[in-house]
This record gives structure tokens, sequence and C-alpha cells, in this order.
């Protein structure tokens, strides 16, 4: 009798937490559930899948199996000890899977361990699959929820958009959906897409798609929330007498007046001109003086001339 290991066919390590079982056995019963698998071998292995899961959800069969399995290596025979693993004998089990599928018949390995199988009061009304192995549904089963993330520019958040997306199948096709960009969505937010998740069993409905936003790198703008984060290079004559300079926002060129006296680092305000919304976002605008180079002997001239003329020390607060 081939000794089967029950880790290697959820994919989980012998370590693994009942959540980390449970989430890798919903997984795998959704690939090869055959309602929904276009697999050869779907049902054979939704059967391997439901026996593992039936051993490793129960704490007292775990450690039994684990008991027995802990010196067991790859080309041994494997032959169940006398009387059962630990004592482990005569388990019986009438099992409902994650996904509302209830389970009778299991390997003659299983039953060389916990005893035979047979779910009180029979099975009446279950289908049956390969080597004995019988299932049958507790009624229609909604899909699980799905969850992915898709990067758009800044620009399709401001106007709204459309975007057509390429999703994978269970059965590892593809397929195609158009998915609407709200105007005036914001980063982390989640866009619903009805009946795309995950599909339903037994007739029940599909579950739904959930695409978290991201925004791609901007070369001039940052999204903080609704507001628009956007750094102004002024000239020092801009910053010290004031000027009314153009701006790029969003919705286009405006103009802002620099206060005379701006110092670097200086925020000021474009209101309602970052992320549509209610209320609308802001336009949060920093000045960075910029410094013309010296690059000419009349440039290097006029430094020297400004430097006799205005004389100023701007650390002269540090102290030293």
């Amino acid at each position: 009798m081939d000794f089967k290991d029950y880790y290697a066919t959820l994919g989980v390590a012998r370590d693994a937490s009942a959540d980390d079982i449970k989430r890798a056995y919903r997984k795998l019963a959704r690939k090869y559930h055959p309602d929904v698998s276009k697999e050869a071998d779907a049902e054979a292995r939704f059967k391997e899948v439901g026996e593992a899961y039936e051993v490793l959800k129960d704490p007292e069969k775990r450690t039994a199996y684990d008991q027995l399995g802990a010196n067991w290596q790859a080309g041994q025979e494997f032959r169940p000890p006398p009387g059962g693993p630990g004592g482990a004998r005569h388990f019986h089990y009438s099992t409902s899977g994650a996904g509302g599928e209830q389970f009778e018949g299991f390997s003659d390995f299983f039953e060389a361990l916990f005893g035979q199988g047979r779910a009180p009061g029979g099975m009446g009304g279950a289908a049956r699959g390969p080597q004995g192995f019988r299932y049958r549904q507790a009624g229609p089963t909604r899909g699980e929820d799905n969850h992915a993330r898709i990067q758009i520019p800044l620009e399709d958040a401001f106007r709204g958009a459309s975007r057509t997306l390429e999703l994978r199948n269970p059965d590892g096709g593809q397929r195609s959906i158009r998915v609407a960009i709200p105007r005036g969505v914001t980063e982390r937010q989640r866009i619903r897409l009805a009946g795309q998740g995950a599909p339903g069993m037994n007739g029940g409905q599909a579950g739904d798609l959930f695409m978290e936003v991201a925004f791609e790198p901007h070369p001039v703008f940052e999204a903080d929330g609704r507001n628009i984060l956007v750094t102004l290079p002024v000239t020092p004559w801009e910053a010290a007498l004031g000027e009314t300079v153009g701006v790029p926002t969003l919705g286009g060129r405006v103009d802002l007046k620099i206060p005379a006296g701006s110092q670097s680092g200086r925020r000021l305000r474009l209101k309602g001109r970052g992320l549509p919304g209610s209320p609308a976002g802001d336009q949060i605008v920093t000045l960075r003086i910029e410094t013309p180079p010296a690059a000419s002997d009349d440039a290097r001239k006029f430094y020297e001339e400004m430097r006799v003329r205005l004389p100023f020390n701007p650390r002269g607060n540090m102290g030293g």
C-alpha cells in the first residue's frame, strides 16, 4: 500500500496552521470541482484533496497521521500498524468540505488508518465518482470574491476612463473584461466588478472581483488622497518681488500669484484643483527657488555686484 502525503496533496508545510490548510483546500477544491473543472483527472484530484483535508483539518486525525508518518520515507512500502496509529482507529465520518461538498468512501490508505468510513444514516442522493468516492452538494454555494490590483495614470482618475483587462480563469484560460474607472477615484480605493469573481457551485452565483487602484508614477504630480502635490521651480526675483506665473494642473494650466518675499518650501493652495469629489481635492504647490548658473563673465559679474549690494547671510541664525 502506498503512503499518502496529505501535506503534499494540499501543497502546505507539515507545520501549516489550520487556516493555511483551509485556504489551500478551498483553492484546490475550486480548481478541481467536477462541476467547474475541465481537467481530465479533476474528479480524482478532487477526491484526493478532500481526503487530505478530512485528515489535516481534524486535530486528532492529524496528530495520529503525523505520528505515523514521522519516519516514513519515499520508496518504502507502507504497512499500517495493527490497531491503527496511536490508537486512532474506527473514526466514523461524514464530512463537509469548505464549499459545501460532503465526502464518503476514502482510499484504502485512509480506511486502514482510521477504520471503515461510513456516514451515519447513509448518503442518499450522492453521486459516485471513481474508486467508489462519492460526493453530494449541500446546495447552491456562492463563489468567493477575488482581489486584484490595477495601476492607472493620474489623468484617468481625474477624468474617468475605461480599461480592458485580461483575467485568468480557473481552467487556465483567459477572458477579457471592461473596467470603468470612476472619475475622482483615489489610490487604494476598490472598484467592485459584480459577478467577476470565482464561479459558484451547484448553481450558486459567482463572487465579485475587487480591483484596488494604484497610480502610475507621474513626472509632475503626486497624489495625497484627493489632493494633488506639485513642486514649482521659481526664480529668485519671482520669489523676492512677487509674480504671477503659470502652474500646470490635471485640468490644464492656471495662474498662481507668488507673494513677494516667498522662500523655498512655501506652500500655496489652488482650491478645488485636485481630484474631483464631494468636496474636490486641492492642488498644493510647493515653491522651490532655483538660482541661475554663473555660466558667463556677465553672470559672474552680476553675482559679484549682488554680493556687494545685497549683503545677506542665510546662516546668521545658526551661530558659529
